[in-house]
């Protein structure tokens, strides 16, 4: 049996307590980690948990089930996958964050891994997705948590809602077909809807904008029948460099309250570029919140006629 070590270290400059704060809070793994998708909690325990993890391994989605130790005076974080998926047999490994100094940190990753039925090809395969994965969560952490650190707000939520007389069922399906939406939905120019794991998707579509034109994105979704559609943008417009976003479906005594969450990072290099010399921060954010929210309403909006005509 080859069990594998590998470690990965980077030099943050942030507070070490803010840097094990951002990896113990697994919602914050989306916005940090560019191969995240979505992270649930399963269980939850005093200094352990167990959570489900969607996401991306050279270039394929994947989900797992990980069980974490927290120890947050010694901050450390290990972790243990209870069902990998092949060719991993079995993965585990520590998250370890030091001080240098009041405002710099050293992070190492440790991982230990082995593959199914010792196949080099599948060993081989999991030292590339380890090494790329590894680099790539720490340069995100490093930029992520730095620019979390720094005084600009270029990181905000915010949600749309509408209430409907119908079912949740129905407004979750309108939401969950999405390989119908350019049938359905005036911005949509069109879509291409992958499902080969039930209950993940790859979406990409082209979207049309108030000027007429049309701009190609594609994301990752979990969903959570009939009540929760999460998904991650991997192609993004120029203005940003991160949206998730979350589709939640709620019976009400009123109705069916359906929502859709953003979460964005402005990417500030590309303001000028876009939005003119005069951009500021505040306008690019009022222009990505408008365009988001115009779209989530309408597609909302047209939710909301599908299920009340059904009902």
């Amino acid at each position: 049996m080859t069990i594998r070590e590998v470690a990965h270290e980077i030099t943050v400059s942030a507070p070490a307590d803010v840097v094990y704060r951002l990896l113990a809070e697994v919602e914050n793994w989306p916005r940090i980690f560019p191969p995240t998708i979505h992270v649930d909690h399963v269980e939850r325990g005093a200094g352990e948990e167990r959570i489900r993890i969607w996401a991306t391994a050279n270039g394929e989605a994947k989900n797992w089930t990980s069980h974490r130790t927290l120890d947050p005076a010694a901050r450390r974080i290990t972790f243990r996958q209870e069902v990998s998926a092949p060719p991993v047999a079995a993965m585990g490994g520590t998250w370890i964050i030091e001080a240098l100094s009041a405002t710099r940190s050293r992070v190492r990753l440790l991982h230990d891994y082995r593959a199914v039925d010792d196949d080099p090809d599948g060993l081989r395969w999991i030292d590339e997705a380890v090494d790329r994965n590894s680099r790539s969560e720490l340069a995100a952490l490093k930029e992520n948590v730095e620019l979390a650190c720094s005084t600009q707000d270029v990181t905000f939520s915010f949600e749309d809602s509408v209430l409907v007389q119908g079912t949740a069922k129905d407004v979750y399906d309108f939401v969950n077909e999405a390989h119908l939406w350019s049938e359905r939905l005036p911005h949509v120019a069109s879509v291409r809807l992958e499902e080969d794991t039930p209950g993940l998707q790859t979406l990409e579509m082209d979207t049309r904008a108030k000027d007429g034109s049309t701009h190609t994105t594609k994301s990752y979704r979990v969903t959570f029948r009939p009540d929760k559609i999460a998904y991650k943008q991997v192609t993004l417009p120029a203005l940003m460099t991160l949206h998730t976003g979350i589709w939640t479906f709620t019976e009400t005594p009123d109705g069916v309250r359906a929502a859709s969450q953003h979460t964005v990072t402005l990417n500030t290099a590309n303001i000028e570029r876009v939005l003119g010399p005069d951009a500021t921060v505040a306008g690019a954010r009022s222009y990505v919140h408008e365009a988001l929210s115009t779209n989530s309403l309408a597609t909302l909006g047209h939710a909301k006629a599908y299920a009340e005509a059904r009902h």
